[in-house]
């Protein structure tokens, strides 16, 4: 089966047994000189946080470090999970939403994404953002970058503006699939910087046993971003079919926003 904590544990170890680095998003950034072969390990927590405590937990104990976007939502944010993350050596960003909540006034997205990050750097000192790309909503949440700069913050980066996604290779579990184009409605580059590396475009994994193989037999990239939903990844049979379920439910949905 897919999308179990348990071959979760063995991507990580094909990556580590294939001489890939790890790195937090904020460390990359700060890089001068890349590596040969590295991976920054990325993980929205939308919901179910004690699913990502769990991956968080997985990587320390391989001495491994990932990066861990939290929404200021019930679902999503708890501080007690933060903080033992953070002790773990994780880093742990803002996974903002502030124009859906807001209506699309920017104004007050501002606002309230500055009220959040602030109530985030009681926890950590927060360095990366990351947009939470909700399709339902009419509103782009990185719109809110067309009038304020983040950068003014105290933000070094935000992956879908301070990212080349034609130099290291993207790839999500959005639609509990690793190949979901066609039910991903924004979790992917901006139309202003498009993915154009034919080497990039050709590439299709449908599931995470494909991206394993990739790793094993040296195919995949060597320079990429992994982007995890945890709370789609369970062990246990009953959750694991119900996030099946409702899964293939919502595709089908976003699929014809998309077509839209």
């Amino acid at each position: 089966m897919d999308f179990t904590v348990k071959t979760y544990k063995q991507l990580l170890n094909a990556l580590q047994q294939q001489g890939f680095l790890f790195h937090t998003f904020a460390q990359y950034i700060a890089l001068e000189t890349l590596p040969e072969r590295f991976v920054i390990l990325r993980h929205d927590v939308d919901a179910r946080p004690q699913n990502s405590l769990a991956f968080a937990r997985i990587q320390a104990e391989l001495g491994i470090r990932g990066t861990y976007y939290f929404r200021m939502v019930p679902q999503s944010y708890n501080e007690a999970i933060i903080k033992e993350m953070v002790e773990l050596g994780h880093e742990v960003g803002y996974h903002y939403e502030t124009m859906d909540t807001c209506k699309g006034d920017t104004d007050k997205a501002y606002e309230e994404f500055c009220r959040n990050l602030e109530t985030f750097r009681h926890l950590t000192p927060v360095q990366t953002i990351s947009m939470h790309g909700s399709p339902m909503s009419p509103h782009d949440n990185r719109e809110i970058w067309k009038k304020y700069d983040y950068r003014s913050l105290g933000i070094l980066a935000e992956p879908y503006f301070d990212i080349d996604f034609n130099e290291l290779f993207y790839i999500t579990d959005t639609g509990r699939r690793w190949d979901g184009h066609l039910y991903n409605v924004r979790d992917k580059a901006t139309k202003e910087r498009p993915v154009t590396n034919p080497a990039f475009l050709k590439l299709r994994y449908h599931t995470t046993r494909d991206i394993i193989a990739a790793v094993e037999n040296n195919s995949f990239p060597v320079r990429s971003m992994l982007n995890f939903h945890p709370q789609r990844w369970n062990d246990q049979l009953f959750p694991w079919l119900k996030e099946l379920i409702w899964q293939n439910v919502k595709n089908q949905v976003k699929r014809v926003i998309v077509k839209i």
